[in-house]
């Protein structure tokens, strides 16, 4: 009997101690208590936050909206001082019309040069004409001169006429010559007129982007976060002037390497988000990340060293939530979310096989 006295605490502390070292199991899901459910709390509401820049430069002259407020896709935001870039639009549009006057004037020169190689030409043909009939003439006179007929002045007042008139033809023909290279020029000018067109016509766009980027717009659909910007302040090119969040969310899950081998794309998932009290949502595994977490960091571990502990890493897996949840508009990215993800397999009716 006192040997059983004696030996009943320390059973009775055995046995606490079996029961707490099973719960603690059961607890973390650990054999024999493994089930098919693999759970994480190490999960968070993600979204595709977009940080609102200017790419102008100048002072804020308006703010539309206020802190959290929801906006539409093209809702004025922030409207900066656009005198400046309204006065370099209407300078470069001078600039444009300017280039345009030189183009115009290069084709009045193209057709002046035009009606100067035709009136060239048709020198030419006198020349060439007062020229066959002085030939004509000269040889007479030599015929008559030959036969004591004709005087020598005579003689020599022919041959001075068919000079002076082939002369007269080789002095039009450079004078053709001159004006088909004046109208070569010309072409060949227009075409560096015509790109002086298109650069200034490219100023002209460029000055209308300047000007309607001092107008910043809501780029999707989402809610704002804490306006940065104050009426009259001078921002630049890449100033945060306020955050968006579009309407979408997912979950991204850090999952333990050990809890993968039965995670699949597809599968249901169960979310319980901590800021609506637990509230239960579902959704479902959509994609794995192409590395642990541990690559993404700026100073990766070297591993190849002679004191090693493994590490388990954690994968990051993305979960879509399910549409038509009421509560899933309650959202925030950044809250905290628990994930079960059932991996056991499942009929093509949904329903675990028996």
């Amino acid at each position: 009997m006192s040997q059983v006295k004696h030996f009943l605490p320390a059973g009775i502390a055995l046995s606490i101690g079996l029961i707490g070292a099973l719960l603690v199991l059961y607890a973390w899901n650990l054999p024999p208590f493994r089930g098919s459910v693999e759970t994480t709390d190490n999960a968070y509401v993600r979204a595709q936050v977009t940080m609102i820049s200017p790419q102008s430069a100048g002072y804020v002259t308006a703010v539309a909206v206020h802190d959290f407020q929801t906006v539409k896709a093209g809702t004025p935001l922030f409207q900066i001082d656009d005198r400046i870039y309204a006065q370099k639009l209407k300078q470069a549009q001078a600039a444009l019309a300017m280039k345009r006057a030189a183009l115009e004037n290069s084709g009045q020169s193209e057709r002046s040069a035009q009606a100067r190689l035709r009136s060239g030409e048709a020198e030419i043909a006198s020349a060439v004409a007062a020229r066959d009939v002085a030939r004509s003439t000269a040889r007479r006179t030599e015929a008559l001169l030959a036969r004591g007929v004709s005087t020598q002045s005579a003689g020599d007042q022919a041959r001075s006429t068919l000079a002076q008139a082939e002369a007269s033809v080789r002095k039009g023909q450079a004078a053709l010559d001159v004006a088909r290279e004046d109208l070569r020029a010309i072409i060949v000018n227009r075409q560096a007129l015509q790109a002086d067109i298109a650069n200034a016509q490219a100023a002209v766009e460029l000055a209308t982007i300047d000007l309607r980027n001092t107008s910043v717009v809501a780029p999707v659909d989402g809610t704002l976060g804490e306006i940065g910007v104050r009426l009259g302040q001078y921002v630049s090119a890449g100033t945060q002037l306020a955050a968006l969040v579009p309407e979408r969310r997912w979950v991204i899950a850090n999952f333990k390497e050990t809890q993968l081998a039965g995670i699949q794309v597809g599968q249901m998932a169960r979310l319980s988000v901590d800021a609506l009290g637990g509230a239960a949502l579902s959704g479902h595994v959509e994609a794995f990340s192409p590395a642990t977490g541990s690559e993404f960091t700026v100073l990766k571990s070297d591993n190849a060293t002679g004191n090693f502990t493994k590490v388990t890493q954690r994968l990051p897996v993305r979960i879509a939530i399910d549409p038509d949840q009421a509560q899933a508009g309650l959202l925030a990215p950044g809250m905290s979310v628990v994930v079960r993800i059932d991996t056991a397999p499942r009929g093509r009716d949904g329903i675990h096989p028996s």
